[in-house]
């Protein structure tokens, strides 16, 4: 039986040059990942199948249940290739933005989506590398945007753009996002990052598209636009995790409206039983130090704090010299919090706004089950809650409540407990926990494990009195004997 992670809050980790290694996803794994994200913005196809195969062969050499994230590019406008791979920009200096080279003057910067100078005027802002540059539009000459710099630095080919308040008619999924996506299906990928999600619509064309192929898919929507905050509760209807993508959103919007944004989205998705990721820049220092600041270490316990199921790792595992450090410090600042915050005034009112929401909507059955599963483990200090399941449903509903016991699904279907990665506190066991002996064998394997000792405690949820899925309807305790 695979063995408990230190830590209950999850770990993304994007999987680059740094860290494609076999050792080093090994490493990654033992320290605390969970789930291996690809980007599909970089790379070759070849890269990433390769990829896939090492992720699989360093999960099962580990024994642990590790999902593949492929986050989809988008329609994100992107710098092309510059001469030398960067570019160093001074405040003052005279640039041009174009899909083509231009003669107006000026250093030239390519990019990627060709009809940008349409949607430019005198006046606004551009802001590159995740908002750290930021250029001022003079004069827009046929397709080319002549440009001030007002704030430099070293910008990197590949590197995000970003036209806050700037609308740009572009879909949300593009062809280069279906054709990325056959590929990944191909390599045996079912769990999909949408890029800058508008609505329910486009969560639900990237859906349709893989069932055209015959397949089932799990998608993750990354919420980065301000439509994305106002369509919010559609979107999370519609998808089946979303990603709080600090990076885009946090230039998307002001500043300072960021850390309140984080924390609804967060109770939004708490609320619906969809898994939350709370990503960018969480450890960034770390990219080039062993350690990180005091900042990030404390932004870092704020989102699990807020509720958030899972944190992700990006330049850190992806480029960083540290990656399985980074990892590590991400796992200790999670056991840490976890272990901690029962003492925390705030965190006992948050867990009761969540029971508040839930009382006002009015609990269906398998929501009082999941909710006195959770209160049942801290009254009687179980440590596991026993849940069989078909779809997940009845785990990511005890998981929003954050129990100190670990939740173990059984699950015959490896996509379902491959998703179940992405849930706080969720340990999925893949095997059938509808046939005929199950509690015993499990409980057997969880004694010769470890996991549990005579006298202890098991909470079980079960659908005794119906055969529908979601149908959780009973709550038993169970004694070690």
């Amino acid at each position: 039986m695979i063995p408990l992670p230190e830590q209950k809050t999850k770990i993304v980790c994007t999987v680059g040059p740094a860290s494609r290694s076999a050792s080093v996803l090994k490493g990654m794994i033992l320290r605390g990942m969970s789930v291996a994200r690809i980007n599909l913005s970089h790379g070759t196809l070849e890269e990433h199948g390769e990829t896939v195969r090492r992720i699989g062969e360093a999960a099962e050499s580990t024994g642990r249940t590790v999902t593949v994230l492929a986050d989809l590019p988008g329609p994100k406008i992107r710098v092309g290739t510059l001469p030398g791979g960067s570019l160093s920009l001074e405040k003052g200096d005279r640039v041009v933005l174009s899909a083509r080279e231009s003669k107006a003057a000026g250093v030239f910067i390519p990019l990627s989506h060709p009809a940008l100078a349409e949607s430019l005027r005198p006046g606004r802002l551009v802001y590159m590398n995740d908002g750290y540059i930021e250029l001022a539009v003079l004069e827009v000459l046929g397709d080319a945007a002549v440009c001030r710099v007002n704030v430099g630095g070293e910008l990197l080919s590949g590197k995000g753009v970003n036209l806050p308040g700037t609308s740009l008619a572009l879909e949300a999924v593009t062809d280069r996002d279906l054709f990325l996506m056959d590929a990944a299906l191909d390599m045996g990928v079912d769990t999909f990052g949408l890029s800058f999600a508008k609505g329910p619509s486009d969560v639900q064309k990237i859906r349709d598209h893989a069932r055209r192929k015959g397949r089932n898919i799990f998608v993750v929507a990354k919420i980065e636009r301000r439509e994305a905050v106002e369509e919010i509760d559609g979107i999370l209807d519609g998808a089946d995790a979303i990603m709080v993508a600090r990076g885009d959103l946090g230039v998307e919007v002001p500043l300072d409206e960021l850390p309140l944004l984080q924390k609804m989205l967060i109770r939004k998705a708490n609320l619906r039983c969809r898994p939350v990721i709370t990503a960018t820049q969480m450890l960034l220092a770390m990219v080039h130090a062993t350690r990180p600041t005091r900042a990030e270490v404390a932004d870092v316990a704020n989102a699990i704090l807020d509720g958030t199921d899972a944190l992700m790792l990006s330049e850190e595992t992806a480029v960083g010299r540290f990656p399985l450090e980074s990892v590590a410090m991400m796992a200790r600042i999670a056991r840490s919090v976890e272990t901690n915050r029962g003492t925390l005034p705030a965190w006992r009112g948050s867990l009761d706004l969540l029971k508040g929401e839930l009382l006002k909507e009015g609990l269906s059955v398998h929501d009082a089950v999941s909710l006195n599963a959770a209160e049942a483990a801290l009254a009687l200090r179980s440590s596991l809650i026993l849940t069989p399941t078909r779809g997940g449903n009845t785990p990511r509903r005890i998981s929003r409540f954050k129990p100190e016991a670990w939740v173990l699904p059984l699950c015959a279907r490896d996509d379902v407990c491959r998703f179940l990665a992405f849930s706080y506190g969720v340990h999925p066991l893949c095997r059938d926990g509808r046939s005929e002996g199950w509690r015993e064998r499990t409980v057997a394997d969880l004694l010769a494990s470890g996991m549990a000792a005579p006298g202890d405690r098991i909470l079980i949820t079960e659908g005794k009195y119906g055969g529908a899925s979601g149908g959780t309807d009973s709550l038993s305790i169970y004694t070690v004997p």
